[in-house]
């Protein structure tokens, strides 16, 4: 045999155990991308989380551009591969034999497709789940409402030196379903704050009402909507969640960083859906809780209605969940 011909050869071994090795190292890679800090990685366009919750987000996002490269790098390979190994000799001008079928190709790209979708599918599902859980009794509960064109908040909260509400739920927050009111502190006073899109934060000037929350404390927002969906998007957050009419949405975080962040709506809801801007201010406890004070010293106590309340196959779903 000539050295040409064992050269040819030696490299056939090789090329049938390249596709195989490129595959191993994708699911590898797709397997482990989502398991790992995501602080020594870049955030690829996100903001910094501010929130307990958020860099579960960050690392799914950063997980899934992992994947995606990993998946590219197998592409071009391939395509570097066949143009390399199986370009036309300028010696030769038969046509190459040609390979009606090849079946353990083609298994290769129907199982690798379907291992990388299902485990972006069992990072995605773990981590909504774990976000969307609620707490027992969270600290803190906040009913977000959203109407054209501004944003209210009602905070459901025991405000001192305020007189007590009594045990009855008051009627503006009938929109809210029985499995959340459960929830709500005792005798709730509670104050509210509402905008219009010419509101502005004293302090910066940013468009929109300021909705303020507690470091290190947890807050379960409840969204409910008074006319069209809307969706409650705070930037750093890292998530937002639909404002649907006859229907309330709810999650929690634990805000981590003081400061000012944006927030806007994040669904077309309608002609001046673009000027749907707030504001979020983290401060310590000790600043929230005379912040209500304020809001009830202006004589902002109880609740801004919530909303459209919920239609009865919503109610009756969510009861059977329960």
């Amino acid at each position: 045999m000539s050295p040409n011909g064992s050269d040819r050869s030696s490299r056939r071994p090789m090329r049938r155990k390249l596709p195989q090795v490129l595959t191993a190292g994708l699911v590898l890679a797709t397997a482990s991308g989502c398991e790992y800090n995501w602080e020594d990685f870049p955030r690829l366009g996100m903001p910094t989380p501010v929130t307990e919750e958020a860099p579960r987000i960050l690392s799914l996002w950063q997980g899934s551009w992992a994947a995606a490269l990993a998946t590219g790098v197998l592409v071009w390979g391939l395509i570097l591969w066949s143009v390399i190994f199986h370009r036309r000799s300028r010696t030769k001008v038969e046509v190459p034999r040609q390979t009606r079928y090849n079946m353990p190709i083609e298994a290769l790209y129907t199982v690798v497709p379907l291992i990388i979708v299902s485990v972006l599918f069992y990072f995605t599902a773990r981590d909504e789940s774990k976000l969307l859980e609620l707490s027992p009794k969270p600290a803190h509960t906040i009913n977000v409402v959203g109407y054209q064109w501004s944003w209210g908040f009602n905070y459901i909260e025991n405000v001192e030196g305020e007189p007590s509400a009594g045990s009855e739920v008051p009627k503006e927050l009938d929109a809210i379903p029985d499995k959340y009111r459960k929830d709500f502190p005792a005798n709730a006073n509670g104050v509210y704050d509402v905008g219009v899109p010419g509101t502005r934060n004293p302090q910066n000037g940013n468009p929109g009402p300021t909705l303020w929350l507690p470091k290190g404390e947890k807050v379960r927002f409840i969204l409910t909507s008074r006319d069209v969906i809307h969706s409650f998007w705070v930037v750093p957050f890292l998530m937002k969640q639909d404002v649907i009419p006859g229907h309330t949405n709810a999650f929690e975080v634990t805000p981590k960083k003081e400061g000012t962040y944006m927030g806007k709506c994040a669904e077309l809801c309608g002609v001046d859906h673009s000027r749907m801007l707030f504001n979020v201010k983290i401060v310590s406890p000790e600043r929230y809780q005379q912040h209500l004070k304020e809001l009830a010293e202006k004589g902002q106590t109880g609740y801004v209605p919530a909303g459209i309340e919920q239609t009865d196959p919503a109610r009756n779903a969510e009861t059977n969940k329960l």
